[in-house]
């Protein structure tokens, strides 16, 4: 088997340009202090194969096409005990590594990688870093800052538990077939914060019920959830205007005012 044929319903885009797979395999090499490297998706091994020499037995890749299977297999044998058949987002880390801290890696399936980066932050005592490669547009929202106009749900809950850089952009050419958009890369490295002082559930209803209704004050989009006659300055805000602190202690102000009323 020479070549894997990239299947639309699993949105593979092979990655083929072997400066960005070295760059990519740089990175992650620099930055790895954990247990275990975890690369999801690895297709064709285009930076497995940089891995390898590195991480040896440290490293595991979870890949769902079966093609990519016997591919990895034939050309990379030190890995066939090591690829996880199974849909990343139904892995259970603390069942499949317990006590073991996991760095993620990967080329990520574009029509999953927010829910990738969800499933991540269910296990965020786990993983402690995160370099993934994801559209251009989507690693823009999720790095981005409070004011901006991309700023939204996405950037806010993920930079709760962690500080992201946006490493590099990769181009269309750069992938077999090429995608339609651009690329980039991300790197997401924990921060120091273990738990939110408010109510993680509510926090997410807040911050979720804010930006989906983004054009209005936060009066108008929250008023199905705040108690009468709460009063805050935020309220004359939109969500976009409001950093992960902002929301955090917007959250605990509203706690304490249901509380008392």
């Amino acid at each position: 088997m020479n070549k894997v044929k990239a299947k639309k319903h699993l949105g593979q885009h092979f990655l083929h340009d072997q400066e960005v797979c070295i760059k990519i395999s740089d990175y992650i090499t620099n930055s790895f202090k954990e247990e275990i490297l975890f690369e999801v998706g690895p297709g064709t091994g285009a930076i497995s194969k940089y891995l390898l020499p590195f991480f040896g037995s440290k490293m595991e890749v979870c890949e769902i096409d079966h093609e990519s299977i016997q591919y990895l297999t034939k050309n990379y044998p030190e890995l066939e005990h090591r690829i996880i058949n199974k849909d990343f987002l139904q892995i259970d880390f603390k069942e499949l590594y317990p006590n073991k801290s996991i760095m993620v890696v990967g080329n990520f399936p574009y029509y999953i990688s927010s829910q990738i980066l969800f499933h991540c932050l269910d296990f965020r005592e786990q993983i402690p870093q995160i370099i993934g490669m994801f559209q251009k547009e989507l690693a823009e929202r999720i790095c981005e800052k409070a004011g901006k106009k991309s700023y939204g749900i996405i950037s806010v809950l993920l930079q709760c538990y962690y500080n992201i850089d946006y490493c590099f952009t990769v181009n269309e050419q750069s992938f077999s077939p090429p995608p339609k958009v651009k690329s980039a890369i991300i790197h997401l490295k924990r921060n120091d914060r273990k738990e939110l002082p408010c109510d993680e559930k509510f926090f997410i209803q807040i911050v979720k019920t804010s930006f989906n209704q983004r054009r209005k004050m936060l009066r108008n989009s929250l008023k199905s959830i705040l108690k009468e006659g709460f009063q805050h300055p935020f309220l004359n805000q939109r969500p976009e205007q409001l950093s992960v602190e902002d929301f955090i202690s917007f959250c605990l102000v509203i706690e304490e005012f249901d509380k008392n009323k």
